[in-house]
């Protein structure tokens, strides 16, 4: 059995004479035995609290995605960075640590030009008030369910990238917070991801953006997360909708 996923690239094209970026949408045949999904920095808290408000909209959908797509064969990882003490006698993290050895090589080094928003003072906090930037968060937020028999939890790229190797996973799907930081950079996030050879897709309807409004380019906070999703289609990986995925 498989899954479609419709993928969404940009590509630069001539269009009469003049370069413009057009949308290529492909149906995507997603071989569930050979898939994982990555849950990024989905914590149960964060030390912006607009930031907080946005994910708690999402942890629903992100729950009954990954439950729907876990009972297809897809393979689960949580990757909540820096709270792996709370899990270290958890099952699903101590799966990670005895994989078998796989030859790994470090990721190739993904370029890419500028980033379309910037960060300033707040750190991308888009909330009125001010706000102490603090590693507040201990766990994954509570409303993602883990399968402690199934599931894998680790923070770290080279675990999981061996991981997905041992178990013939050739694409990963992923989701989470914060989409021009994490879901970028994290040793586990895009760039990595692409450079280890993996067939990346972001989840763009469960994602978000730190970016506050203050900063260039002055758009909204929708605008910015929608423009940062259109760069990472244009040059890193495509992005499909979650909720697609599930019918």
């Amino acid at each position: 059995m498989t899954l479609t996923a419709v993928v969404r690239t940009r590509k630069l094209a001539d269009e009469g004479g003049a370069r413009e970026w057009r949308i290529a949408d492909t149906a995507t045949e997603v071989s569930p035995a050979q898939t994982a999904v990555i849950l990024c920095d989905v914590w149960d808290r964060h030390w912006c609290p607009t930031a907080q408000k946005r994910l708690e909209v999402m942890v629903p959908g992100m729950n009954r995605l990954v439950a729907y797509l876990r009972n297809q064969g897809l393979l689960i990882a949580h990757a909540p960075s820096e709270t792996m003490g709370y899990y270290a006698d958890n099952p699903a993290r101590q799966r990670v640590l005895t994989n078998g050895p796989v030859e790994l090589v470090a990721p190739e080094t993904v370029k890419t030009p500028e980033l379309p928003v910037q960060v300033g003072a707040t750190e991308g906090c888009d909330s009125a008030s001010t706000v102490v930037p603090a590693a507040v968060w201990t766990r994954q937020h509570s409303g993602i369910h883990i399968d402690d028999e199934r599931d894998l939890i680790s923070d770290d790229g080279p675990e999981l990238a061996q991981a997905f190797r041992s178990k013939g996973i050739s694409t990963v799907l992923i989701m989470g917070v914060h989409t021009n930081m994490c879901i970028l950079n994290r040793s586990f996030g895009i760039r990595a991801l692409v450079g280890y050879g993996f067939r990346t897709v972001l989840i763009r309807d469960l994602t978000d953006a730190m970016y506050d409004p203050a900063d260039p380019p002055y758009v909204s906070h929708d605008e910015g997360t929608r423009l940062l999703v259109e760069y990472i289609e244009k040059f890193l990986c495509g992005t499909t909708v979650g909720a697609d995925l599930l019918t």
